[in-house]
């Protein structure tokens, strides 16, 4: 299965906060190493889309179209439809996804 793998626009910004995060908390080897690991799960995802696993809190809510990878300390939470796999959050396993999901949708909402 060939699949298109996109970054949307949260997923970008979450990648440059956590790697800001990271940076100034435990330095740019700690950085890199969380970056290779999260580059490997994208390749794998694009390999195996259904791979993932429906995140709890998105079960819950009935949102079973969206899967997540965890990935070091990290979870990425995608979309498949059809051949493209949309990558919407990237984000450390300790966020409260609920808060999370809410300050998405107010952003949204606000814009």
């Amino acid at each position: 299965m060939s699949v298109q793998v996109v970054f949307l626009k949260s997923a970008e910004l979450d990648l440059k906060e956590l790697k800001g995060y990271m940076v100034r908390n435990f330095g740019k080897d700690a950085w890199q190493a969380s970056y290779a690991k999260i580059k490997d799960a994208v390749n794998t995802i694009g390999a195996f889309p259904l791979g993932g696993n429906v995140a709890e809190e998105l079960d819950r809510l009935n949102l079973t179209q969206y899967r997540q990878v965890v990935s070091g300390m990290n979870r990425i939470i995608y979309e498949v439809r059809q051949e493209i796999i949309y990558l919407h959050i990237i984000c450390d396993t300790r966020k409260d996804m609920k808060s999370l999901l809410t300050r998405r949708l107010l952003r949204i909402v606000s814009t």
